[in-house]
């Protein structure tokens, strides 16, 4: 399906998405759209507002991510604490928060705000890095406990996705909410892409000096005062409440009966089939470089960096073979993309290897990331999106859970070794080449919001964003 949107800008500042979203067409008014009364003055001045503060909210949160939520499993082999234990933080912890972020669509009907509810887990998040910070210094933490932190972070900053991408739909108008969302994710890249290298070199310090812990409690409040501020940005955000009477819960039974049905929400199966393949081999990326292959700190960073950068120069081209050839045909490119990229590991002997790897990993999975959440859009419905994603994060979480399981069995009961590692390596590409089937049993077409008139407003080559819930590298 191609699209055609000359009136929207690629790139550029908050000013040239008001100034854009001013020329378009006048659509007839929906939920939406700003109150009649305001003035066109006022409508672009708090727009402009609006776009600013949600940019930096989103570069503050990627330097969050890059710089804590990163090394969360490195920071639990500083402890010495395992690798397998470092490979279940990036899953268990996930699971326990997926339950308990459920309480999201309550939650929000409770403060009857989405974005009251956005800050409050924001906050919460930013505080689950005292306990870590506290850790780090103490140079010793429970197990319970070390999971129980990263359980807060991640239940608060699921808790928060479903809401946050309601609220937005308030905040940025469609006409501009394609290339403003481009622009965002890009800086969003940029801050990860900080983050990362940032606390490397960080981590790196600490280590020729023998403090690294230290340099573990440093960049956890970096992260804690970065994620702060997220939540002041946000709150400086306006909210439209005429949206709150029109979101509908959709219970699970539900959802699984138009899944068998065959409608367009199906493929959740595939992508969920795709997160349990993947996380067989996924959480246990780091132990491996870091733990087996012994690679510095900065060599690691390097390796993460490496797969940001590929992505960032893929995504220009993954959006426009979607225009042309549409995203389906960019949902199986992905989906076949991503099949050997673990197994490519089983032929690495140098660093230099490794980072060819990881770009080619980067190159494809952003084809597929581009082409999911696309199509994830496009197969829920706006108004009960808040619902659908509060059980998807759910199973997504689970399928995290099952698949980091599955490797950790498998390390378990070949022994910890290098070679143990490579067999977990191919078996994840073998389940993943086994994940086309649920892509091929998908509807062909997933069905379009009528009032969004996506096809004639919005190009199909950027997505609103879904909160991630895997930071693991590519892999």
């Amino acid at each position: 399906m191609k699209i055609q949107s000359p009136h929207y800008p690629v790139q550029g500042s908050e000013d040239a998405f008001v100034e854009a979203d001013s020329r378009s067409p006048r659509l007839p008014p929906t939920h939406f759209d700003p109150p009649p009364s305001m003035s066109r003055r006022s409508r672009r001045r708090s727009l402009r507002k609006n776009l600013r503060n949600s940019v930096s909210d989103g570069a503050a949160f990627s330097v969050t991510v890059g710089i804590g939520e990163t090394y969360f499993p490195a920071f639990v082999l500083a402890l010495g604490m395992g690798e397998i234990a470092a490979g279940l933080i990036a899953s268990i912890p996930l699971l326990v928060g997926a339950i308990l972020q459920m309480i999201s669509p309550a939650a929000v009907a409770r403060l009857g705000s989405n974005r009251r509810w956005v800050i409050t887990c924001v906050v919460l998040q930013a505080g689950s890095f005292v306990p870590l910070v506290a850790a780090a210094l103490a140079g010793r933490m429970p197990v319970a406990g070390l999971f129980a932190s990263v359980s807060l972070y991640w239940a608060a900053g699921l808790a928060a996705g479903p809401a946050w991408n309601t609220w937005m739909e308030t905040v940025v108008p469609f006409r501009v909410r394609a290339p403003f969302f481009a622009a965002r994710t890009r800086f969003g890249q940029a801050g990860t892409l900080v983050g990362f290298l940032a606390g490397g070199f960080a981590l790196q310090y600490g280590k020729q000096s023998g403090r690294v812990l230290e340099a573990f409690a440093a960049i956890f409040v970096v992260a804690a005062v970065c994620r702060s501020l997220s939540a002041r940005f946000l709150s400086r955000q306006t909210e439209s409440t005429a949206v709150h009477g029109r979101q509908q819960n959709v219970t699970l039974r539900q959802l699984c009966t138009r899944i068998k049905a065959g409608s367009s929400e199906r493929l959740l199966l595939y992508f969920l089939a795709v997160q349990v393949a993947v996380q067989i081999s996924g959480p246990y990326f780091s132990p491996f470089m870091l733990g087996q292959l012994k690679i510095s700190y900065l060599d690691y960073v390097g390796l993460l960096a490496t797969s940001f950068v590929a992505k960032i120069l893929m995504l220009p081209a993954c959006g426009r073979f979607a225009s042309r050839f549409g995203v389906r045909r960019l949902l199986w490119v992905g989906g076949i993309g991503i099949i050997p990229c673990s197994g490519l590991w089983l032929y690495a002997q140098t660093y230099g290897q490794l980072v060819v790897i990881q770009f080619i990993a980067g190159a494809v999975w952003a084809a597929y990331e581009l082409a999911m959440f696309l199509m994830f859009f496009e197969a829920a419905h706006r108004d009960e999106r808040t619902s659908i994603l509060t059980m998807f994060n759910l199973a997504n979480a689970v399928a995290l859970a099952i698949g980091a399981l599955i490797g950790g069995s498998l390390l378990k009961l070949l022994g910890q070794s290098r070679e143990a590692y490579l067999v977990l390596f191919a078996v994840s590409s073998f389940a993943r080449a086994g994940t086309l089937i649920f892509l091929k049993l998908s509807p062909g077409e997933c069905r379009l919001e009528a009032d969004e008139m996506d096809a004639r407003l919005q190009p199909a080559s950027v997505p609103t964003p879904v909160p991630a819930v895997v930071s693991a590298p590519s892999k």
